[in-house]
């Protein structure tokens, strides 16, 4: 390896961003051309569980910048879906398909590796539950690994059943019953998440347009669901008459001229870090919009890998995935009691779990 820097909290740190981030740590093997960004924003609860981001960055600025945010938001997703982890995130700096070979996965294992389990990884945009097996064979710190390996599969099932809980207690909060049937539901994204989304919606009697900048995702998702209608792109989605909008891709999808545009009561997806900005949620409850937080639904995901490390069972760790449509409720019912935007209750609940719990290792044990 040519490269292990790693910079964090301690003495000597280098570091300007003032994120908050305990440790970045930057892994670069010139022969498998693997260049990543490991960063752990707390280890309050535990170890620092997230993801692993295999993306074409325009520039490592930009790799940074999604790292730390997607970071610390698995720290806050994790303390508010009740685990004991901390929040971690990786990115992989390429294409996956033309970058991603087994020699630079095993070399990125052997990186989470020499963390000493303070970081788990997982799947995550650019990376399958086939490349998880293969990084497990260099650190045993890996999760979403396949049934035949032991682990738990494919993620994207519970994560898009915790989205579904989300929008049926988004329902309640709104109209009075968890029900959907008959709501017009504008899905962003039909890839691994959102096509099991759209298969629930379905169940449940809701309407459903789907948009997608692949052809073949979209192609896919109308062979399999012949009922659900399509639009062009996004920005024709978010100025449809829709009840509710849903953005299951990349983040940042919320801007100040989409929340202006968007005709949808509620906003309720599985991209993480949905806002372009704190202002943008405030933009959306002056409009009359109701902002599910993203970390707050999209959590099933994370629940079924963390299930994993204790050895995995779906139907626990689909119960606890349920588990979601309560914590919606209460995020919902905190928001009214003390006056703040969803997304603030929402945080203001995960950060006092992080120091409450999270006070208690410091009580040492024998």
């Amino acid at each position: 390896m040519s490269e292990h820097a790693t910079r964090g909290s301690g003495a000597g740190a280098v570091f300007s961003r003032h994120t908050g981030h305990e440790q970045v740590v930057f892994c670069h093997d010139e022969p498998s051309g693997l260049r990543a960004i490991i960063a752990i924003y707390s280890t309050a609860l535990g170890p620092a569980l997230g993801g692993t981001r295999f993306y074409p960055y325009a520039d490592e600025d930009d790799a940074i910048d999604d790292v730390l945010a997607l970071s610390k938001g698995m720290a806050y997703k994790n303390a508010l879906a009740g685990l004991d982890l901390g929040g971690g995130k990786a990115v992989i700096i390429g294409d996956p398909a033309v970058h991603k070979t087994e020699a630079l996965l095993r070399a990125y294992g052997r990186f989470v590796a020499s963390l000493g389990g303070r970081y788990y990884t997982a799947c995550d945009v650019g990376t399958y539950v086939p490349d998880m097996d293969v990084i497990a064979r260099e650190c045993r710190w890996t999760t979403g690994r396949s049934v035949e390996a032991g682990g738990a599969g494919d993620s994207s099932v519970l994560t898009a059943y915790g989205v579904y809980q989300g929008m049926r207690a988004s329902a309640q909060h709104l109209w009075g019953g968890p029900s959907l049937s008959g709501r017009r539901v504008g899905v962003a994204g039909v890839g691994k998440v959102g096509r099991h989304l759209v298969g629930l919606l379905l169940d449940d009697g809701a309407e459903v347009v789907v948009t997608d900048v692949s052809e073949q995702a979209v192609d896919r998702i109308t062979a399999e669901y012949p009922a659900v209608d399509v639009v062009d792109d996004n920005d024709t989605l978010v100025r449809s008459d829709l009840d509710i909008y849903s953005p299951c891709a990349l983040g940042g999808v919320l801007d100040g001229e989409t929340a202006a545009a968007l005709r949808a009561r509620l906003v309720c997806g599985a991209a993480n870090n949905q806002l372009a900005d704190h202002a943008v949620g405030k933009q959306l409850a002056e409009h009359g919009v109701l902002y599910a937080p993203d970390y707050l639904v999209n959590a099933g995901g994370v629940i079924q890998v963390e299930d994993e490390i204790h050895g995995f069972s779906f139907e626990r760790a689909k119960a606890k995935a349920a588990r979601i449509f309560d914590t919606t409720l209460d995020v919902y019912r905190i928001a009214a009691e003390e006056n703040l935007l969803p997304v603030d209750a929402a945080d203001r609940i995960a950060e006092r779990r992080m120091a409450s719990v999270g006070r208690l290792r410091g009580i040492l044990l024998p």
